[in-house]
């Protein structure tokens, strides 16, 4: 493996492994003690965001979605050879991060869920409606439309990026804002990796109703409106903001 490559994957690694931390451990607070609450919940995930771009962003771009990664080898000429590698650390990434906050506040899942039979939530996403999949499918795909579309505005060097490295601080707050207006239906994973990731998880860990082997297979969702947001909201940008940018 080329050394360039290997950094990329370490550092997609890592970048994955800090945002799951934090996004999984602040769920965790709130369900396991009650502390927090959604407006906590979408703020620390923001924050997650930003903190994990900041460690990746400089060596591999901060992907740290396979969602920003597909976009990107579409539309930005990505290597296609490194989609799945990356792909496969990102998801890595998320399921270590998973397996860390379970082990962090495992005494106080065996006080609140010893059957493990209705926590699966922490970790991975669920649909508000169990029986209208489609209805979490738009809202998984308008949301990351969103996101990506976000993304190509604010890297775009045409466009009026943000300075001093504050690009990762506006990306968090995309996902700030992307979960207080489109969170509700099914949970606003707008990431492939961040869901299925913790949701491979669940599985190993034995939890019920994990969306995956055990209860309503709803997995596909997050996985599939994420990737078609992605391409849709990046389309919209390279074919009707950025061909209308002045040439600097």
């Amino acid at each position: 493996m080329p050394k360039r490559l290997s950094s990329e994957l370490i550092v997609e690694f890592l970048g994955t492994l800090v945002l799951i931390l934090f996004g999984n451990g602040v769920v965790a607070m709130d369900v396991l003690f009650h502390k927090g609450g959604y407006v906590n919940i979408t703020l620390a995930w923001g924050l997650a965001v930003t903190m994990g771009v900041y460690i990746a962003g400089r060596i591999s771009g901060g992907h740290l979605n396979p969602a920003v990664t597909i976009a990107l080898a579409v539309f930005r000429k990505f290597p296609w050879g490194r989609v799945i590698p990356y792909l496969v650390v990102q998801t890595a990434g998320a399921f270590t991060a998973a397996a860390i906050v379970y082990w962090n506040y495992r005494p106080q899942f065996r006080l609140i869920d010893p059957g493990l039979d209705h926590t699966a939530g922490i970790f991975t996403t669920f649909p508000a409606f169990p029986l209208q999949p489609m209805a979490g499918l738009l809202d998984q795909t308008i949301g990351t439309a969103l996101l990506l579309l976000m993304i190509f505005a604010i890297t775009d060097e045409r466009n009026t990026p943000p300075g001093a490295n504050m690009g990762p601080l506006m990306i968090g707050l995309i996902v700030v804002v992307i979960g207080m207006a489109f969170g509700g239906m099914h949970g606003y994973a707008i990431n492939p990796a961040r869901d299925f990731g913790p949701r491979l998880f669940t599985v190993v860990a034995g939890f019920r109703n994990n969306g995956l082997t055990d209860g309503a297979a709803v997995f596909w969702v997050p996985i599939l409106g994420p990737i078609a947001g992605g391409l849709i909201g990046a389309g919209v940008y390279d074919l009707l903001v950025r061909p209308r940018m002045p040439l600097k």
